[in-house]
């Protein structure tokens, strides 16, 4: 019988394991953001969960009117976090906005938020699902760090398909480069 030599055994595998990841390229494009036509979602049991839809007292309700719109005092939850292109590093002036909705989500622990990751239109559809998940992640890492407990966070990503500006330039690639946090539980 013959046996397979150990190392292309281990090319082999490795091959397999890219492939089944995805391991898609970083788009070319200069200015702007990524999107994606998916959406994946994960709350803290992992488990894969649908966006509230009808009348009932457990649909989902956004944080404010006007997608986009910051908390104008601590009294207010909800706040849309925007990034830079290809980051998912939140920037300094959102500090301050992280820190107020993480004291009221540890001052309340009924409070819950999904936190969803966007991107703009451009790149591909895996690449662009993944950094809104890092960026959604990156939101709930911030908000645990200053004393919202995992439970109270569930995050997604939604790519380009919830788009706030339809716009084909810059300005338009950067409204949609964001974290909207949304209350799903008072």
């Amino acid at each position: 019988m013959n046996r397979l030599n150990p190392l292309f055994t281990l090319a082999a595998l490795i091959a397999v394991s890219f492939t089944l990841a995805g391991c898609p390229k970083k788009p070319t494009v200069k200015a702007g953001d990524t999107g994606s036509s998916a959406v994946t979602q994960t709350s803290d049991s992992g488990a894969n969960t649908g966006r509230g839809t009808g009348a009932d007292s457990n649909a989902v309700r956004p944080l404010s009117d006007t997608r986009g719109a910051m908390p104008s005092g601590e009294g207010e939850l909800g706040a849309t976090i925007r990034f830079e292109y290809d980051s998912s590093e939140i920037k300094a002036e959102y500090q301050p906005i992280i820190a107020s909705e993480a004291k009221q989500l540890a001052g309340n622990r009924h409070l819950q938020l999904r936190l969803e990751g966007n991107t703009d239109e451009r790149g591909s559809a895996e690449y662009n699902i993944a950094l809104g998940e890092r960026r959604a992640q990156a939101v709930k890492k911030a908000l645990m760090l200053l004393g919202a407990n995992d439970s109270q966070l569930a995050t997604v990503s939604y790519g380009e398909e919830r788009p706030v500006s339809d716009g084909h330039d810059e300005s338009a690639w950067a409204q949609n480069r964001r974290v909207d946090l949304v209350v799903t539980a008072r």
